[in-house]
């Protein structure tokens, strides 16, 4: 062979091993994401972009107050970022005063941008008991939020949680790894 043919034999393959890099990060490791809507006000903002930490769980479980993406069960190719509220085995409730309650305590947290109205309490009116493994999730913009408090959304097995919004990429001016705790 020629040196000319052993020059694109090794070009092309060291383009197909950067490739396959790429496709294992992208497929196992992380991927980006960007946020559509207001459901996570203020915590993340329509256009935000993201980074998605998908390994981590593969080590752990998802913990309280953790922004996770998983698929929208019933439309292709879409994706939701909520916060985990309630941990499998655990019993969520809302009161009528807009109150998150689990296992008869409340809950005290800071995410919720508003207090819950109680046109927006939804199925968490009632005791909703997770299973093995269920998670409870809500957006941090608790009145403009489609998550486990309607039926299109429910609770979300664990299998179906993609990852653990890691970075925010963009905008550049609040670049940074997001706070979960």
């Amino acid at each position: 062979m020629n040196k000319v043919m052993k020059e694109m034999i090794s070009t092309l393959l060291y383009l197909l091993a950067v490739l396959c890099l790429t496709w294992a990060v992208i497929h196992f490791v992380g991927q980006r994401t960007e946020v559509e809507g207001a459901s996570m006000e203020s915590t993340l903002s329509d256009g935000d972009n993201l980074i998605v930490d998908k390994i981590s769980y593969r080590f752990r479980d998802p913990q309280r107050f953790d922004i996770i993406v998983f698929p929208f069960r019933y439309k292709e190719n879409t994706y939701y970022i909520k916060r985990i509220i309630g941990l499998p085995g655990e019993t969520v409730q809302i009161d009528e005063q807009g109150n998150i309650y689990i296992n008869g305590e409340k809950l005290q947290e800071s995410y919720g941008r508003e207090i819950i109205k109680p046109e927006n309490i939804g199925l968490a009116a009632e005791p909703i008991t997770l299973g093995e493994d269920e998670y409870f999730v809500m957006g941090d913009n608790r009145n403009n939020s489609t998550d486990s408090r309607t039926e299109i959304v429910g609770n979300i097995h664990r299998d179906e949680i993609i990852g653990r919004a890691w970075v925010r990429i963009w905008p550049f001016s609040k670049f940074g790894i997001l706070k979960h705790q």
